[in-house]
């Protein structure tokens, strides 16, 4: 590619150090329950605070001190960002030319190489952030390195500003932000498409929908064009990107939007309604990576992978049928399964799903309009259990209607349940979700993870969690923070097998659970060195790709 045929570059995700952000956190207070929840996902070795993923770097490169291997041997992003291998894709099929970058932090060099080859637009995605402060960070450090690129930034963090604030509001966020352009739109693909062909026929942005932009200090927004971009004619061909070091793991979807209304999440709102690919663009899919031929595990991010079930079971044989040479994950609804199911998940090469829990309490289920049982998990989790495939359960801790009754019951039920891995979280009383609008029926107030509704309050619920680490045994922790279910698939493709991820989540929680107990300065140094000492007899065991 010359030089000056640039037309864009897309970012896919930016995860700033954990030391800036557990420094950030602490300046709201040690005891606020934002740094109480982050206590879950660090662990302290020689007094530095480490996340799950520099602790097994650490131990790594003590247990391997020879090794030549420069950089950190784990990365928790290093998957392909599906949002911008997706917009990518969508804009080769469209005949624009470009190129993107995985992982901001990690790929600086490469980022500064194209951004010196004049391109027209970078656009930034926001699917996992839900503060400016990752945005801003990749913006300030674009400007640094080129003056004239137009920067897009788009997604789940701008749909939301756009919900949740009013006119004022909105513009305070965006000026933070600092970027030229933003797309208001839940797909966006299409915009992102016609904001780049605007640039270079030199028009007017006023003319493309779905846009915020700033003219002569005023913030302009476009007339609004709701996208509904073919899933089938814009299925990923991963044979596009085998120049790219994309791994031995990958993510993908086949559906967008998600077929329940939960009340404590806003995701269908945004998203629209859910839409399927048809099964034969989803082969055409799979062909492709399996061409790839090195990758050895599949990540399905559809929200409800298993609905329609029928659906499913049709894409199990297919899988069966074809025999492709990779296993996969998935999001898994419990209630929407029978035997049959899961007898098919696990010939096809289903190795473990993320159970969206919630709650072991009906009445909260209830609240939360789940649509689910607490008789439909339980038995779910023992046949996955009974054919071989690894499950992880998440929990919401202090949904409106919670107490220390209904907290009991979701103890209680991961014990009885005994899930190889779970976590649960303080709910994050969020703006635009359907529960927000019952605050008064449940006496709600505050926001964020600071709030108290009619029968508990966010620290009584984080005074919970602490506990709930503590007492459950038959199931490890799974930390969020650069940890999440995905780590599993991911270090996988890296030669770590499930009984050495085990091993090393029982030491790791272990060093956690020194953030909750008072002890002497003497006695946790010695449990640490013990800890530590483990942890890197066994990794020398490993053999990492």
């Amino acid at each position: 590619m010359e030089r000056d045929q640039l037309d864009y570059i897309l970012i896919g995700y930016n995860e700033p150090s954990f030391s800036s952000y557990e420094q950030m956190l602490s300046n709201y207070g040690k005891d606020s329950e934002a740094y109480r929840d982050l206590k879950f996902s660090f662990v302290e070795v020689d007094g530095q605070k480490l996340n799950y993923i520099d602790l097994m770097n650490y131990v790594y490169k003590q247990a391997f001190p020879n090794s030549a291997q420069k950089r950190d041997m784990f990365v928790s992003g290093e998957i392909p960002n599906l949002a911008a291998v997706y917009l990518s894709n969508h804009l080769y099929n469209k005949g624009v030319k470009g190129r993107h970058v995985n992982l901001f932090q990690y790929e600086k060099d490469k980022l500064i190489q194209y951004l010196s080859m004049n391109p027209l637009v970078i656009g930034i995605t926001t699917t996992f952030y839900v503060l400016n402060f990752p945005v801003i960070e990749m913006v300030n450090f674009i400007r640094e390195h080129n003056q004239n690129v137009k920067i897009v930034v788009g997604g789940p963090l701008i749909l939301n500003h756009f919900r949740n604030y009013d006119k004022e509001g909105f513009e305070i966020a965006l000026e933070d932000i600092g970027a030229d352009i933003y797309v208001v739109e839940s797909q966006g693909e299409l915009t992102l498409t016609k904001v780049i062909g605007c640039l270079k026929e030199k028009g007017n942005l006023s003319s493309v929908p779905n846009l915020a932009f700033f003219e002569n200090g005023d913030l302009i927004t476009t007339h609004v064009e709701p996208e509904s971009n073919n899933l089938d004619e814009n299925y990923i061909n991963w044979m596009n990107f085998q120049e790219e070091s994309l791994g031995h793991t990958i993510q993908t979807r086949t559906a967008r939007s998600c077929a329940f209304n939960c009340a404590f999440c806003n995701y269908p709102t945004r998203a629209g309604k859910l839409t399927l690919t048809d099964i034969t663009t989803v082969e055409l899919e799979l062909d492709s990576i399996k061409k790839l031929g090195n990758v050895s595990n599949v990540v399905f991010i559809d929200d409800t992978f298993n609905v329609p079930i029928e659906r499913f079971k049709e894409i199990c044989r297919l899988m069966i049928r074809k025999q492709y040479n990779f296993n996969w994950f998935s999001y898994f609804r419990c209630a929407n399964a029978d035997e049959e199911a899961i007898e098919l998940m696990a010939e096809s090469g289903c190795k473990g799903v993320f159970l969206g829990i919630e709650s072991g309490a009906p009445s909260i289920l209830k609240n939360m309009n789940k649509a689910a049982t607490i008789e439909k998990y339980s038995q779910g989790i023992k046949t996955l259990k009974k054919h071989g495939i690894l499950t992880f359960g998440s929990f919401i801790a202090g949904f409106p209607g919670e107490s220390e009754e209904t907290l009991l019951e979701t103890t209680n039920f991961i014990k009885e349940t005994k899930m190889d891995y779970f976590r649960a979280q303080l709910w994050y009383c969020e703006k635009g979700t359907k529960i927000d609008a019952q605050r008064e029926k449940y006496d709600i107030s505050g926001e964020g993870f600071v709030w108290r509704h009619a029968t508990l309050n966010s620290g009584q619920a984080m005074d919970y969690l602490e506990r709930l680490q503590q007492e459950i045994e038959d199931s490890q922790w799974l930390p969020q923070w650069s940890f999440d279910f995905w780590i599993i698939p991911y270090l996988l493709g890296k030669g770590v097998t499930l009984e050495q991820f085990k091993a090393f989540m029982i030491g790791a929680n272990s060093l956690m659970s020194l953030n909750f107990v008072d002890l002497n300065k003497e006695v946790r140094i010695e449990i640490e060195r013990k800890q530590m000492s483990t942890l890197i007899k066994e990794m020398a065991a490993w053999k990492v790709i």
